[in-house]
């Protein structure tokens, strides 16, 4: 799949033919608002924070075990005028001094999406300014941006609750996902298994943290011989199921399970990120997701600076969504503002 791009700094308002031509100077006004959290950033030529507001709704949707979409895109209206607030504040600026203004069309939850959106693009209406419809996927990527020099070409490898792709990033204007899950998502697994063992959600974190007190070689877990570049990490999540059935009601050692699972997942992706700069002579890799922020999957991904390799990751308020990355795809990764029809969308 190709996301096929014509970057031009030169871009065009959302309701008039008047040039507007972002530059190191250009202020983005972002929000973020496609799952649990309602974020509002400014940034500055999509490299400077000046203002990264987030609202976090994980203790509501704990006592579910998961994300409820009414109750996420309820919050969401609460929030969404505060974060807006708090953004403005922080910056010292108000919307007549923004450049344009942009929000997280998809994928993502739809009721969630459309909140951010048309925050967006009533403040786009208001200040006469133009609005940017940004992909969640591509402003995950986007995080590496912020307050570093980074820039094309480089393999990345996107690990979230919902995907898990490399991605062959050629320019600015041409990105190809060359491998993806044929199943689970890795955050998918993670959570997946965290339940097998018991923990709570969100239960991704809680398992790594455990997985660093236990013995990563104590259970020998099935690596998916998948060809190319692609995963499959279904059989990997029944392994687990089956290992703890195996205990049959006796104490299991937990920590061992998560630290055994977690190296299998990591050394998966780190082979497969590895093929993917060996075929490509790239020498600069990305990692980017929420799941970016687990500490193995780091390690691993960070050991390839030995072999000569350029590493980025985001620093870890930059790994789970926010709006300063939404800021930062509006700036590098889009080529045109978006009229007023544009829409939400759930699927990538």
């Amino acid at each position: 799949m190709y996301y096929n791009i014509t970057m031009n700094k030169t871009k065009y308002k959302l309701f008039s033919n008047e040039p507007v031509t972002l530059n190191e100077n250009s202020l983005i006004m972002a929000i973020e608002s496609s799952c649990d959290e309602t974020a509002c950033a400014i940034v500055k030529g999509g490299r400077e924070v000046i203002a990264n507001v987030v609202a976090s709704q994980i203790k509501i949707h704990e006592e579910f075990g998961g994300v409820i979409p009414e109750i996420a895109a309820r919050e969401h209206l609460e929030a969404i005028n505060v974060v807006i607030d708090e953004t403005f504040k922080q910056a010292g600026v108000t919307g007549k001094d923004v450049t344009a203004f942009a929000s997280t069309v998809g994928p993502g939850l739809v009721g969630c999406l459309l909140v951010g959106m048309n925050a967006a693009k009533t403040l786009a209406l208001a200040y006469d300014k133009p609005f940017i419809g940004v992909n969640h996927l591509n402003a995950h990527l986007a995080a590496n941006f912020i307050d570093t020099n980074l820039e094309p070409p480089f393999i990345a490898l996107l690990v979230s609750g919902g995907h898990t792709q490399i991605i062959k990033v050629s320019s600015f204007s041409e990105m190809e996902i060359i491998g993806e899950t044929i199943d689970d998502a890795v955050g998918e697994a993670y959570d997946k298994v965290a339940r097998l063992i018991g923990l709570p959600y969100p239960g991704g974190p809680k398992l790594d943290k455990l997985a660093q007190i236990g013995n990563p070689h104590a259970f020998k877990l099935p690596e998916a011989k998948v060809g190319g570049y692609d995963f499959s990490f279904s059989g990997l999540k029944t392994a687990v199921l089956r290992l703890v059935k195996s205990f049959d009601g006796k104490e299991m050692p937990v920590n061992d399970i998560c630290a055994s699972f977690q190296e299998c997942v990591s050394s998966t992706l780190f082979k497969k990120v590895k093929h993917a700069l060996e075929e490509t002579g790239y020498k600069q890799v990305v990692l980017a997701g929420g799941v970016a922020a687990n500490s193995e999957i780091r390690k691993k991904i960070f050991s390839l600076k030995d072999e000569g390799y350029d590493v980025y990751a985001p620093i870890m308020k930059y790994c789970t969504d926010n709006a300063s990355m939404v800021a930062s795809s509006a700036y590098f990764f889009n080529n045109t503002f978006d009229d007023i029809n544009v829409e939400v969308f759930s699927r990538a």
